[in-house]
């Protein structure tokens, strides 16, 4: 066996749904996760592509990045990175936003309608914090393949992040 004979990210991947140890077919471009099926690589956009979701992923720094088509994936994921980042005892401040996804979450923009949010809150807001894109990307640039990342200070939430909580249980009880 050669190398050619295996796909192009090697003999195993992780999984980059569950982050299980995936082995590669041998003779095809594909890897083959026990819990969600067969992933495609493609050599040349150098992509991973769950062929039953027909979802994408493209690896940066050994961790792989789904790239976004609606804006809901999207919305899901810095959902979750918020809540990770909120029971680590973080804040976010700011969301800064891969420039491909610019024309994707436009009609979410939050923009304040008086006057005096307007001047306030100069900047657009996307899931209730201050947005900014990233910048022109150039060839090799992390931009190309990350999809956000947020600006964090330590401390409880200086709001509350919509559609962003976990439920403690402690809802509803009589006590």
């Amino acid at each position: 066996m050669t190398l050619l004979d295996w796909p192009i990210f090697g003999i195993h991947i992780s999984c980059p749904i569950c982050r299980r140890q995936s082995p590669a077919l041998m003779l095809t471009e594909a890897y083959l996760c026990p819990s969600h099926g067969v992933f495609e690589a493609d050599p040349v956009t150098g992509s991973l592509v769950h062929l039953d979701t027909e979802r994408c992923w493209y690896p940066w720094q050994g961790n792989w990045y789904q790239q976004h088509r609606n804006p809901e994936g999207l919305k899901i994921e810095v959902f979750q990175v918020l809540d990770h980042l909120h029971y680590q005892g973080f804040r976010a401040v700011k969301l800064t936003l891969a420039r491909r996804y610019e024309a994707l979450v436009q009609p979410h923009l939050e923009f304040q309608s008086d006057w005096w949010r307007q001047i306030y809150y100069a900047k657009p807001r996307l899931y209730g914090l201050p947005l900014e894109f990233s910048p022109v990307i150039d060839a090799d640039s992390r931009w190309q393949v990350i999809n956000f990342e947020f600006s964090t200070e330590f401390g409880p939430p200086a709001y509350a992040y919509p559609f962003c909580t976990r439920w403690d249980g402690g809802f509803g009880k009589s006590t």
